[in-house]
This record gives structure tokens, C-alpha cells and sequence, in this order.
């Protein structure tokens, strides 16, 4: 038990007071914790290195679209990365997406970054996460671009590709997507 962890329920004061002790209490908890967390011996640089997670690759990953929610005059679509390889692999970052039509090329400008702040995500073999493309639910602030037949989808920290059918239109100039998480957020 850390000191100062426990204050008699007879100990009286003001609010204040009483906010300013139990804070006191918290850093000496705190301080406590962090010193019996720094006098652990560091694990041997080869056991940290086999615990670091390799980056997802597309021959890793099955990409495919989740659903499609409209709200608030957008559009949202979940684009879907399923680890398929039989060990775990990480994906951090937003991935790089952008409309292709029929004879796969590309229709308007690539989706820019939500500027979401983001995290790893260590993908266990058959685990999926997402990213979240946005775009107007029609043309709210400008025209729409023509519907495209695939998305282009690069995953976070790849430079190969995948294509995955997903009629895509563009409107209003907006096309964004947000970082890999499993939160479903953008």
C-alpha cells in the first residue's frame, strides 16, 4: 500500500482542502508507482525485438467495404482490413484510397486526411479493423464527380495496392478518409 493511499474517514475539512489531499495522494500513489516501475530491471534488447509486430502488407490483409450511414449531409463508408495471414500484423495510420472507374483509372483527386490523431493496431490473424471514407451525401456545396467502379486502396506504411468494387461518387470537392482503428470512428 502506497503512504497517504487511505485517509481516515474522521479526517474533516473543506471541499477544497479535502480535493487538494486526495490529489496529494494520488501524486505520492503515482510517484510511488512510478519509482517501483523504474527499478524493474529493462528486458534484454532481443526479448523486445520479438515482440514487435510486423507492418500488415496487402498480401496480408482482405480488404472489402462495410456499410455505408449517411448523417448530417455526409456519406460514410467503412473500408474493412481483415488480417488473412496466419500471424499478427500491425497497420497504423490512415491508408491511401482514391475512385477509379472502369478501366481502373482515377476519378478526381485522392481522399485527403480526416486529421484524426491515430494508434497502432495489431491485427490477430482473422481480426478486422477500419478506415472511414467521407464524401457528401450529393452535391451539397458543388457538383459530384462520376460514380467510380473501385477504390484504391494502399494500406497504412504499404505501396502496393488493392482494388476493391465499391461505387464511389465524390461530391461537393470532398473526399476524405480517416485512420485504421477498431473504434469505427473517422
Amino acid at each position: 500500500m502506497f503512504p497517504y493511499a487511505h485517509v481516515p474517514k474522521t479526517f474533516r475539512t473543506s471541499p477544497r482542502r479535502g480535493a487538494a489531499v486526495v490529489l496529494t495522494a494520488a501524486l505520492l500513489g503515482v510517484t510511488a508507482a512510478g519509482a517501483a516501475w523504474s527499478a524493474t530491471p529493462a528486458a534484454p534488447a532481443a526479448a523486445r525485438a520479438s515482440a514487435t509486430v510486423r507492418t500488415c502488407t496487402v498480401s496480408d490483409l482482405y480488404l472489402s467495404m462495410g456499410r455505408k450511414e449517411g448523417a448530417a449531409g455526409s456519406l460514410y463508408w467503412a473500408i474493412q482490413f481483415t488480417n488473412t495471414a496466419t500471424t499478427a500484423c500491425a497497420l497504423r495510420g490512415y491508408p491511401g484510397v482514391s475512385a477509379l472507374d472502369t478501366s481502373h483509372h482515377q476519378i478526381g483527386p485522392a481522399a485527403t486526411h480526416s486529421g484524426s490523431s491515430y494508434g497502432t493496431v495489431t491485427l490477430a490473424p482473422a481480426h478486422s479493423a477500419s478506415a472511414i471514407a467521407r464524401t457528401t451525401n450529393g452535391p451539397v456545396g458543388g457538383p459530384c464527380l462520376r460514380t467510380g467502379s473501385y477504390l484504391r486502396i494502399y494500406p497504412p506504411g504499404s505501396r502496393s495496392a488493392a482494388l476493391v468494387p465499391a461505387p464511389w461518387k465524390t461530391c461537393s470537392g470532398i473526399f476524405q478518409v480517416g485512420p485504421v482503428n477498431v473504434d469505427g470512428t473517422f
